[in-house]
């Protein structure tokens, strides 16, 4: 299933897929029996082959945006329409987020899209952790978003930019009372000891008995804007 550049020119937004007519033909959602076999060095070797099935995207169904294209196909993961074809895409939000340090050594880990808009891709995190350090270090950065379901692949390659402390706020807000404790005991990336994190969240959830919980100074917004 080969990628495309990332939704930043009309063919950049993924993997050969299907005219709005045309439906996809979902995947097998079991792997094949004997998906791996022993080597002799004591490895593992994958040997099961899923065949990925989607027509073809032809360049006339796309939208002069790449961002409205992905609005669409996140819809029709959500939510496939009637007849489609289509099916529902198992957390279609979780998306690979990879970053690089100045001197360029990558890391990637998988973290949840929470908003896209006409700007870019938006998520959250801690600011102190790896990937927020990476990030203000070298602000450039790429997400990954791999639907089995309907074998389709996005890839985006962009600039991140910090939202404003009011657009995290607002958004903290509407996240549950444990996970704002969270975000106040966490020291993400960081080592810690292993009663540490109980402790600090006893201790989060004292401090803020009784009250509204506000959102730390080293919690926040990204927004990856494509290149």
């Amino acid at each position: 299933m080969p990628d495309g550049t990332g939704p930043t020119t009309p063919a950049a937004a993924a993997p050969p897929s299907p005219a709005p007519s045309s439906p996809i033909t979902p995947s097998p959602s079991t792997p094949a029996p004997n998906a791996t076999e022993m080597t002799k060095d004591g490895g593992v070797k994958l040997i099961a082959h899923n065949q990925y099935q989607a027509t073809r995207l032809l360049r006339s169904d796309l939208p002069s945006d790449p961002l409205v294209l992905f609005r669409r196909w996140l819809a029709d993961a959500l939510n496939p329409p009637v007849g489609s074809g289509l099916v529902p895409v198992r957390e279609p939000e979780a998306m690979t987020l990879s970053t690089a340090t100045k001197a360029g050594i990558p890391s990637s880990r998988v973290v949840l899209l929470k908003e896209v808009d006409t700007h870019g891709f938006v998520f959250f995190t801690n600011y102190n952790s790896r990937k927020g350090a990476e990030l203000a270090a070298n602000p450039y950065a790429s997400l990954g978003f791999h639907w089995r379901e309907t074998s389709r692949q996005i890839r985006v390659v962009g600039r991140a930019e910090r939202l404003t402390p009011q657009e995290s706020a607002a958004y903290f807000a509407t996240r549950p009372r444990g996970s704002q404790i969270g975000a106040w005991a966490s020291t993400q990336s960081a080592a810690i000891a292993e009663d540490y994190l109980p402790h600090a969240v006893a201790e989060a959830e004292k401090r803020f008995e009784g009250h509204e919980v506000p959102c730390p100074p080293h919690w926040g917004g990204w927004r990856v804007v494509p290149l």
